[in-house]
């Protein structure tokens, strides 16, 4: 079953949600190399989800215009 373009982008701002305090929770224990790594994760996951909703809200202008 195909998932809605806000279901779809939701998940990609949850996944970067979720890598940000992970991220967080190993720099309160000290291992800041596993919280750099962590970072960069919630980093690329934020990226894909603006790059996925800006996309998506192009095309539905394109469609509403119509």
């Amino acid at each position: 079953m195909p998932q809605s373009t806000h279901d779809r982008a939701a998940e990609l701002h949850n996944l970067a949600s979720h890598a940000h305090a992970a991220a967080a929770a190993a720099h309160g224990k000290g291992d800041h190399l596993t919280a750099h790594e962590l970072t960069k994760r919630a980093y690329e996951h934020s990226i894909s989800a603006h790059k996925y909703v800006a996309d998506h809200l192009v095309e539905g202008a394109r469609f509403t215009k119509a």
